[in-house]
């Protein structure tokens, strides 16, 4: 067994505890022991990630054009174009941050998968939004980014992140809940107010359905990507503020799993149900058939 090696939750605040380091230094550790690579290499890795993190952004907001099936684009520019009028400055640039990212995805640019393609806005909105009105650098960006990997990873491991598999809570959900563990370690948060950020947002998320239109990953899921990176910035502001989840993080992910055994095939990822049955989104599949067909 590795000297970093945790499996839950708990077991990873052991470890953390064990040595006196943050979430974060024990998830880069066990990384490096699993990978056989030093913390300077692990360590670039991420910074990459965070790169292009940046760039989805850039290429998010600046594309205003429509992606191929013309049902998502341009609703970043908007958002950004118009400023906050309800939310704070953190808030109203992660929900726009992630909603340019997922348009990125639509449009099929480059993004990074965290935890999946579908919900790939959610947590570099956050964590940059608050890194940008804070005023932290990317460097003081890694260490939450790989406290949020390596509680996704114990998510995989024990529910799943797939919303072919549990539904789109597994994977908004588990964005949402790795993105306000990262925000809470950014803003100087101990080890188990990370924790509670985390339980926080997951089991607020719990239930939710994958169910594209088409079976297109743009509708619900690009706009769903904005409201819950500000989701993911309600729990980590909860948590700093001393609320805990009354069901520890472990159980939570229990809970997700559960659920998402539960939940009916047609509301995990087939666009048989849900959103996709409405009369629009039958419509909207039937038209986009009806132009494949055509371009044969």
């Amino acid at each position: 067994m590795y000297t970093y090696e945790y499996t839950t939750l708990q077991e990873l605040a052991y470890v953390a505890r064990k040595h006196g380091i943050t979430l974060s230094e024990a998830a880069l550790r066990h990384e490096t022991e699993t990978s056989e690579r030093t913390v300077e290499e692990v360590r670039e890795t991420m910074a990459e990630r965070l790169t292009v993190f940046h760039e989805s952004i850039k290429s998010g907001l600046e594309d205003t054009g429509k992606s191929v099936s013309g049902l998502v684009g341009g609703d970043a520019a908007k958002m950004a174009a118009k400023g906050p009028r309800l939310l704070g400055t953190a808030a109203h640039k992660a929900a726009t941050y992630a909603v340019a990212i997922n348009e990125a995805n639509a449009k099929m640019f480059k993004i990074v998968a965290c935890p999946t393609a579908g919900s790939c806005g959610i947590l570099p909105a956050a964590v940059i939004a608050v890194a940008e009105t804070e005023g932290f650098t990317d460097d003081d960006c890694l260490n939450p980014l790989f406290t949020a990997a390596g509680i996704g990873a114990v998510v995989a491991r024990n529910a799943s992140v797939a919303g072919a598999v549990g539904g789109c809570q597994a994977e908004c959900g588990s964005a949402a809940a790795m993105a306000a563990a990262a925000v809470a370690e950014l803003m100087g948060g101990t080890n188990d107010e990370v924790l509670q950020a985390f339980a926080l947002a997951m089991k607020n998320i719990l239930g939710l359905a994958c169910d594209p239109v088409a079976g297109l990953v743009e509708v619900p899921c690009v706009k769903r990507n904005g409201v819950f990176a500000v989701i993911a910035l309600t729990a980590a502001e909860m948590a700093l503020a001393g609320v805990r989840s009354v069901i520890p993080p472990d159980e939570v992910i229990a809970a997700m799993d559960e659920i998402g055994r539960l939940l009916p095939v047609s509301l995990k990822e087939t666009a048989d149900g849900g959103l996709a049955k409405t009369e629009t989104g039958k419509a909207i599949a039937e038209r986009l058939s009806a132009e494949v067909e055509k371009s044969k």
